[in-house]
């Protein structure tokens, strides 16, 4: 399996807005409104990653830190 561009990206869940940046550092900075429960904001971390790197959303997985703020996901051109 072709393993694709490692992205560092720290998550804020149950954010006011949705909304994705570029980090000081960088990776991203995600802002998502949906709550950590039940995967939700994870699914969507994907979602506006995807979008970001312009490719399908089966496209992106995340490698590490299912359940921190900070993640590594991998992204597949």
């Amino acid at each position: 399996m072709e393993e694709g561009k490692l992205v560092r990206v720290k998550v804020w869940p149950d954010a006011g807005e949705e909304y994705l940046e570029e980090g000081k550092k960088g990776g991203l900075e995600i802002f998502v409104r949906e709550p950590p429960q039940g995967n939700r904001a994870n699914k969507r971390v994907c979602v506006l990653v995807a979008r970001h790197y312009k490719v399908s959303v089966k496209n992106v997985r995340i490698v590490s830190g299912h359940r921190t703020r900070g993640k590594i996901l991998s992204v597949r051109q």
